[in-house]
């Protein structure tokens, strides 16, 4: 099957090629991000291959079916970049990775969290400048500290596990309680109890309209002053300038993301010789407590394994007309991570 593949780096063409011999599909990469502009590029594609920053609004698959494009496959687990209620109108199927390494983005986020305390990015920059110097980089010691995390699906589950390993206390909230979160000795709480009594509050939710912004001015204010807050999930779960004024006012103490709610515009691309015009993001990279990177957390040999093969089963399960098992329904309410 001829396939439009959107957003493309040279890892994923390494990747998808990798894991394509065998079903034999013409992969056609194109380094632009799919949208109503671009969607003319996959005139002919009976599939397009889309990444989370592409966007598949209504107009967008209206064009692509009109051009011949009958499935819309991601290569990630979240979909809210789909019009999953016009892609079923239109006749169109849309596949999706559900998961593919839980580990990556559980130990980048511990990854976050030991940097941020030990303020190691602060440090490699002082030595490779020459400043030896140890004042400002005083740390605390993660045993014996409460870790809230919201969210207890399999990669809320490893950073439990990893966390339980340094001997923190852990808190967790989620609508579904996770057996094996609540054998390490984790507590179920409410979340207003876990923002009032935890050190560190890590986020691996999936972004609904009922998560939208989870984190707020008024959510902030229930949390312990110097809370240490990470986010690898989804950005629009903080809202950032609620956030801002937490730094500003010594609430928030650490702040660690890998996710942010308008980075569509900024992250994947090297702007490095541009002038950024989020005055937000600009604002956030000036505190010395803040550690941003560009939406990497997923980013491992075996995760970018796990997407091409996954995708591409997914492709020749539609190209020879067997159910796929990864198939998004317009009535589906789960959302999913990166």
């Amino acid at each position: 099957m001829k396939v439009a593949v959107f957003s493309t780096k040279a890892y994923d063409r390494q990747f998808l090629e990798a894991a394509n011999p065998q079903n034999q599909h013409e992969l056609v990469f194109f380094e632009p991000r799919l949208d109503r502009d671009t969607a003319i590029l996959a005139a002919g594609f009976p599939a397009v291959c889309v990444f989370v920053h592409d966007r598949a609004d209504a107009l967008t698959l209206e064009l692509l079916a009109s051009q011949g494009t009958r499935l819309i496959a991601l290569r990630c687990a979240g979909f809210n970049n789909v019009d999953l209620k016009a892609a079923s109108e239109l006749g169109m199927t849309v596949v999706r990775v559900p998961a593919y390494s839980p580990y990556a983005v559980a130990e980048h986020t511990v990854g976050l969290i030991l940097s941020l305390n030990r303020k190691i990015h602060r440090a490699y920059s002082r030595v490779r400048e020459g400043n030896f110097s140890i004042e400002g980089l005083l740390g605390f010691d993660l045993n014996g500290r409460t870790v809230g995390i919201i969210g207890t699906g399999k990669i809320g589950q490893i950073v439990g596990q990893i966390m339980k390993g340094f001997g923190c206390h852990l808190l967790a909230y989620d609508v579904y309680h996770n057996p094996e979160v609540e054998k390490l000795g984790a507590k179920y709480v409410e979340l207003s109890e876990l923002f009032a009594n935890s050190d560190i509050i890590t986020l691996h939710c999936p972004l609904t309209p009922q998560t939208h912004h989870l984190i707020n001015i008024q959510s902030i204010q229930q949390m312990k002053p110097g809370i240490m807050l990470i986010n690898t999930s989804r950005g629009a779960l903080i809202d950032t300038t609620a956030a801002i004024e937490g730094l500003k006012s010594g609430k928030i103490k650490y702040l660690g993301i890998d996710v942010y709610e308008q980075e569509s515009d900024l992250f994947f691309e090297d702007l490095s010789d541009e002038i950024i015009q989020d005055d937000v993001f600009q604002r956030l990279i000036t505190f010395p407590n803040v550690l941003i990177t560009g939406h990497q957390a997923f980013f491992t040999e075996e995760a970018i394994r796990n997407i091409s093969e996954t995708t591409i089963a997914n492709m020749t399960d539609f190209e020879q007309g067997r159910p796929c098992q990864n198939e998004i329904a317009a009535q589906q309410k789960v959302a999913a991570k990166v």
